[in-house]
C-alpha cells in the first residue's frame, strides 16, 4: 500500500494514461486500498485544483489542453424515455461527444450529471444501465426537457448535430 502523497500521484498517473474512465474499484485494486480511500483521495486532489470528473463509468482526468481544441455547444432537447438511445446515437453518429446532462428543476434548481458518451456502445451501455437498475433518467424530473453539452472537433459538426436533432423533433 502506498502512502497518501505517492498514492494520489499514482491516481493521477493512472487517470492520465487511460483513455476511458477508471472506476474507483479498479483504482483501489491497482493501488491496494479500499474504494473509500480512493474517494477521499479524489476529493483531496480536487481540492488542489486537479480537474477530475466523476462519471457513471468512473473517473476521468480532464485536461484543459484537450478541451481547448474542441468546440462545445449546449442543446436544449426534449423526448420520451424510450427515445434516449436514438437521441444519443444521433449525436455520436454525427461526430459529437455528449459531456453531460442538465435539468432545470423548479424546486432544486440546476441538476447536472457527467455522461461522457463518445460512441454508440457508450449510449447503449448507458441505456442498459438505466434499465438494469430500474431507475428514471434525470430528464424525467422535468417532463423530458433537458440540456446536453456536446463536444466536437469543428463548428460544422455541431451544426450538423443541431440539424439532425431538429429533424428528429428533439431540439427545443
Amino acid at each position: 500500500m502506498l502512502e497518501g502523497d505517492a498514492r494520489r500521484e499514482g491516481i493521477l498517473e493512472i487517470l492520465h494514461s487511460e483513455q476511458q474512465p477508471v472506476s474507483g474499484t479498479e483504482l483501489a485494486g491497482r493501488l491496494g486500498v479500499s474504494r473509500q480511500v480512493i474517494v477521499q483521495d479524489i476529493a483531496l486532489l480536487r481540492a488542489t485544483d486537479k480537474n477530475i470528473l466523476s462519471t457513471n463509468k468512473g473517473y476521468i482526468l480532464f485536461m484543459e489542453k484537450q478541451n481547448a481544441v474542441k468546440k462545445r455547444r449546449t442543446y436544449k432537447v426534449k423526448h420520451e424515455d424510450e427515445e434516449i438511445q436514438d437521441e444519443l446515437n444521433t449525436i455520436v453518429d454525427n461526430g459529437g461527444r455528449v459531456r453531460d446532462v442538465v435539468v432545470e428543476h423548479e424546486i432544486y434548481g440546476q441538476i447536472a450529471a457527467d455522461l461522457i458518451i463518445n460512441s454508440r456502445a457508450d449510449a447503449e451501455a448507458f441505456v442498459r444501465k438505466v434499465e438494469k437498475y430500474r431507475t428514471s433518467p434525470l430528464c424525467s424530473l422535468t417532463g423530458g426537457v433537458h440540456f446536453h453539452t456536446v463536444e466536437a472537433d469543428a463548428e460544422e459538426i455541431l451544426d450538423r448535430i443541431e440539424n439532425e436533432l431538429n429533424k428528429r423533433g428533439y431540439l427545443l
